[in-house]
């Protein structure tokens, strides 16, 4: 496809399926290439121009916020059913939720370490975005530590935050030493948050 077939479409290039197909190509090559993916290479895979690929979500940041919400929603919609199981054990809850965490940063850690370092640093509306998206977190596990009666409210709400801020400091630096056992990981960091929650 060329840039001047692209750019004669109007609003069909901006449909949601071309959308997708974007960030698909995005996704690729960041997968592939790591953080330092160019938008130049990404504009490439998708057959089109980086000016025509900017058109469709604005700008770079536009596409650096649309590759966010694309994946963390995954990996919210992935952690939200364990951090609310009705597993009774708080070590078995900690548990599976912090495995299924560090399981999808491990499947796609490219795309973890683009988002959550490369964007992050060098935009500063997406830095924004994907520390909402961390705060939000945050709050639901709080509100779910309040309703199991784990805490009072204000209790819940604190560990909430400490145990998302936890997870995410724990998986940059299991990233960045992939020789350590993540059983290991998973269960020490399990065995803190059931001690808190236990306290």
């Amino acid at each position: 496809m060329t840039g001047g077939r692209e750019g004669g479409t109007g609003e069909r290039g901006r449909s949601p399926e071309r959308r997708r197909d974007l960030l698909d190509a995005a996704d690729r090559v960041i997968r592939r290439e790591g953080p330092q993916a160019s938008m130049a290479a990404i504009a490439a895979e998708a057959g089109i121009t980086k000016p025509i690929l900017y058109r469709h979500f604005g700008d770079k940041s536009g596409l650096y916020q649309a590759l966010a919400e694309r994946h963390t929603r995954v990996v919210i919609d992935l952690l939200r059913p364990e951090f609310a199981s009705a597993v009774a054990d708080p070590r078995e809850r900690a548990r599976a939720t912090v495995d299924a965490y560090l399981e999808t940063i491990s499947a796609n850690p490219n795309l973890y370490r683009f988002l959550f370092h490369r964007a992050s640093a060098e935009d500063s509306r997406t830095h924004s975005r994907m520390a909402a998206i961390v705060r939000g977190v945050g709050e639901e596990l709080g509100a779910v530590l309040a309703e199991a009666g784990v805490a009072d409210a204000a209790r819940a709400r604190v560990l909430g935050h400490a145990f998302v801020g936890m997870v995410q400091a724990i998986g940059d630096w299991w990233l960045e030493n992939p020789g350590l056992d993540r059983d290991t990981v998973v269960d020490g960091l399990a065995g803190v948050i059931a001690g808190a929650l236990t306290s």
